[in-house]
């Protein structure tokens, strides 16, 4: 019984405590970054997009040739199946087989590649812009910092978003830096 009055006591002193302890305390400021944005408005992240955008434009280009040439050949099977040899036919509709594997195989190489380069880069870009918001939420005296939309979070005053200062400071650094910018960008 002494034990349970003991604990209840604790309880009640530390319900009371904790309320004077929370009013002394600074509050806490924080912020959020849209990743979206400072992807789409540094340096970098242009840069990202212009080389992903260069792959995929190259596969895409590799990909209507493979369909151009099926289509050859499904041509050459209807205007011609009737005045062609049965061997002939069955080579034809085995080449169109294959072209279509190879181009099904060509398309799903092409979509990992893409996916596998986008993911590079935004580890790239994560790497390059850390302690860029570290630094700013030191320099701030942010105690989090938010990715706008991630993390549950569905409200946030316009206020507390300091993308647009990460991107100028993200840009600003990296311009302090070109020796260090072009070697990177010419790794990728």
């Amino acid at each position: 019984m002494k034990v349970a009055k003991r604990a209840l006591m604790f309880v009640a002193a530390a319900a009371i405590a904790i309320p004077g302890f929370a009013q002394t305390a600074a509050p806490a400021r924080v912020a959020v970054i849209d990743v979206q944005k400072v992807l789409t408005l540094s340096a970098p992240g242009k840069a990202a997009f212009e080389r992903l955008k260069k792959l995929q434009d190259e596969r895409a280009g590799r990909v209507q040739a493979l369909n151009d040439e099926l289509k050859n050949i499904e041509g050459q099977l209807t205007s011609k199946s009737m005045s062609l040899s049965d061997d002939k036919t069955a080579q034809l509709r085995k080449q169109f087989d294959d072209k279509k594997i190879a181009l099904q195989r060509y398309a799903q190489d092409a979509e990992r590649e893409l996916g596998e380069a986008r993911d590079r880069s935004l580890q790239d870009m994560e790497k390059q812009i850390m302690p860029v918001i570290n630094q700013m939420g030191k320099e701030m005296g942010f105690a989090m910092i938010f990715n706008k939309f991630e993390a549950g979070l569905v409200y946030a005053s316009e206020a507390v978003d300091i993308t647009d200062a990460v991107v100028k400071r993200f840009n600003e650094t990296l311009a302090a830096k070109p020796a260090t910018g072009a070697a990177q960008a010419t790794k990728q």
